[in-house]
């Protein structure tokens, strides 16, 4: 039976909540090139969407709701949009084998499956390389497959990264291709993709793999999104005078993506026979570099920024908890602790902004050619993505305007 959820009547920091019933939480370019239309779903159609309250599995719910879809969302927290009837929420633990194994087959079937839970060790970035870590995802994505045997699904996405290309290890191509060879690497990636492949040619189902670059969305209290920590260091820097300016030692182009496109090319794979068996690329379709667009983030804050001076956010953020305080009570916040709003972001953010980078930063750039000939041509402007993220947050009361 289909019923909607509540949460003890608030929502948890760790979601990706809707800010507008009515507002798209990105722009789209003007372009000649006319925009393909995801399909209409219509009730009937039943989705799986596992890691449902991440920044990418929120969006993709709210995605495939606008379609008409019926979802159920497997998270541990329920994700954050508008009660519905058509919204199912499963607390599931995905370790847990036989809870998760007996709720599917109870639950389901389901005509689309998309897998975007992930499991992170404190630290971030050390876990990329840990075998525990790997093995404790391959569980996660065999336990949700275990209980999809009975009545498998028409077509399963999952999602990978450019470490898919090893850029967490070495320089990669440029630019990076999904038709190269797999990058002889240890990766959890690997080891659900090849889970996920024998599921699929022993059960009949089709698949898809994304690579999204730095998903960007109003997310916060989650492990991969910048918004909430420029934001934050924004906020930080106001109220205590000191410089907002751009921390890393990245100056190289880079690429990003707004979350709304990943969910619409989610949404447009499951019934595009082109997407089938394929992996895809996903950016807003152009480049940019964090000195350069800095100075977008300062205005929408109402400072200036000041020129680029590396440091670890890490350490700037533990020096600023009682500052976070303050910023609160004085406007109004939401009463969340600045590591609620942070999530691991933050040590994300040090990452990807080059903050303990020796020497010459290589760019690593990956091409989008293939999933636009597949028909999915969405693109955005990046620095309206920005914009869109850090004053829905304002929405959210999570940022001071």
């Amino acid at each position: 039976m289909w019923y909607s959820f509540r949460n003890g009547g608030t929502l948890t920091s760790a979601l990706l909540v809707e800010v507008s019933l009515h507002r798209r939480c990105y722009t789209l370019l003007t372009t000649s090139t006319r925009l393909p239309d995801v399909e209409a779903v219509n009730v009937e159609t039943s989705v799986l969407v596992v890691g449902a309250s991440g920044l990418v599995g929120t969006a993709v719910v709210r995605e495939y709701l606008t379609t008409g879809a019926a979802v159920t969302a497997v998270s541990r927290r329920p994700p954050g949009v508008p009660l519905q009837d058509r919204l199912r929420h499963l607390p599931l633990d995905l370790l847990d084998a036989t809870a998760t194994a007996d709720a599917l087959r109870a639950t389901g079937p389901f005509d689309a499956v998309v897998y975007a839970a992930a499991f992170e060790k404190p630290g971030l970035v050390p876990g990329w390389s840990d075998p525990d870590q790997m093995q404790t995802n391959l569980d996660m994505l065999r336990n949700t497959l275990e209980g999809l045997v009975d009545r498998p699904p028409r077509h399963i996405t999952t999602m990978q990264g450019t470490k898919a290309y090893g850029v967490h290890l070495h320089r990669i191509p440029l630019p990076a291709r999904e038709r190269a060879p797999r990058d002889p690497h240890p990766n959890f990636y690997w080891l659900q993709e090849d889970l996920l492949r024998e599921y699929c040619a022993r059960h009949g189902s089709e698949w898809t793999i994304f690579r999204p670059v730095q998903v960007v969305g109003p997310a916060f209290g989650v492990a991969y999104c910048t918004p909430p920590v420029i934001g934050a260091f924004a906020a930080l820097a106001r109220e205590s005078g000191e410089d907002f300016s751009f921390p890393g030692g990245r100056f190289a182009p880079v690429h990003t993506v707004d979350v709304g496109l990943v969910a619409r090319a989610v949404v447009w794979a499951r019934a595009e026979q082109r997407a089938f068996g394929e992996h895809f690329n996903l950016t807003n379709g152009e480049v940019f570099s964090w000195p350069e667009i800095w100075p977008s983030f300062a205005e929408v804050f109402g400072i200036t920024a000041a020129e680029p001076k590396r440091q670890r956010l890490t350490d700037f953020f533990a020096r600023h908890a009682d500052t976070w305080d303050r910023v609160v009570h004085r406007h109004g916040l939401r009463p969340l602790p600045l590591d609620a709003v942070l999530g691991t972001s933050h040590q994300y953010a040090d990452y990807t902004f080059g903050a303990d980078l020796v020497g010459h930063a290589d760019p690593a750039l990956v091409s989008t050619v293939k999933v636009k000939q597949a028909g999915f041509t969405e693109v955005r402007d990046t620095e309206a993505v920005f914009r869109e993220a850090l004053t829905g947050l304002m929405e959210l009361r999570v940022l001071p305007h």
